[in-house]
């Protein structure tokens, strides 16, 4: 018998059910959860995924609003675009699309974003927060993880955790929020990225891996424990001539060789994919709450 999967898209329809009456009694009280997404230039990734966002904020209720700027659109208007978002009640949630293009100072544009309404979790004042453990917003792909391992009763206290990967968007806030005191944290972590220097003798350690490292099957079967719970958050588009698009998805775990050794894994596509865009929108209903007054 092979390993137990945990599916985003089965995680992630319990909240959508939570959110969803979340949502109506917003409603009923007046307020329409507002999430706006500002889009510069034309990737095709981003757009896929702006979207995404889009659809499913319909889909739940929401109110959508996406903003589109040419890809040589000055920073002076990018800045202006956000102060108007940041002013309008009706929005609760602002998020600038990332990466942007070269000539635009990304650091400025998040710090531009009211913290009220960073639903990405990337501006300094919500970092900061998020790791003395007082949180307005989690970070949406790691909230999407502790979500995963929360809900698939996957006990995490006082288990070791290894995070392969440092990036501000996973690495980091992954490690600050599985250290912190209380449900669904409480473990003892660690941090391992492409500089540590015996990468497979750290992650044999893990009762829980989470993989972030960017770069496809660097972790394999020799580097698991056996009996390891294991979370591929990794997105690799690889060569493949077998498929209509001549690529595949795969993740940053060898998930054939991994899988033999892992108690519970989560697949490249399916696992933590669906979940980074239903943390975001439980952002967003969060962000409402508190512009009604529900919450604090």
């Amino acid at each position: 018998m092979g390993p137990r999967l945990i599916l985003g898209k089965d995680v992630s329809e319990g909240i959508y059910s939570e959110l969803r009456s979340r949502i109506s009694a917003l409603a009923a009280a007046g307020t329409v959860p507002g999430l706006a997404v500002v889009l510069v230039g034309d990737d095709p990734a981003s757009q896929v995924y702006v979207r995404m966002k889009g659809r499913k904020c319909e889909e739940l209720g929401m109110r959508s609003v996406t903003v589109k700027l040419p890809g040589d659109a000055a920073q002076a208007e990018l800045m202006e675009k956000v102060r108007e978002l940041n002013a309008d009640p009706s929005i609760h949630g602002l998020l600038v699309q990332l990466p942007l293009p070269p000539h635009i100072d990304e650091d400025a544009v998040i710090l531009a974003i009211d913290p009220a309404k960073d639903v990405d979790c990337f501006h300094p004042a919500n970092v900061g927060r998020m790791l003395i453990g007082k949180p307005a917003f989690l970070p949406a792909t790691p909230a999407g993880v502790q979500q995963m391992l929360a809900r698939s009763g996957i006990e995490t206290r006082g288990r070791h955790v290894v995070v392969v990967g440092r990036s501000n968007i996973v690495g980091k806030p992954m490690a600050a929020m599985m250290m912190q005191k209380g449900e669904g944290a409480d473990s003892t972590v660690t941090v391992a990225h492409s500089r540590t220097a015996d990468l497979a003798g750290v992650t044999r350690q893990a009762d829980i891996l989470v993989v972030a490292m960017g770069r496809p099957s660097s972790i394999t079967g020799d580097m698991v424990k056996e009996g390891a719970v294991v979370i591929d958050v990794g997105t690799n588009r690889v060569p493949d001539p077998s498929s209509p698009k001549g690529e595949r998805l795969v993740g940053d775990v060898e998930f054939e060789s991994v899988s033999a050794k892992a108690s519970a894994i989560s697949p490249v596509p399916g696992g933590v994919g669906p979940m980074t865009i239903c943390m975001l929108m439980a952002n967003a209903v969060t962000a409402a709450e508190r512009a009604a007054g529900v919450i604090q």
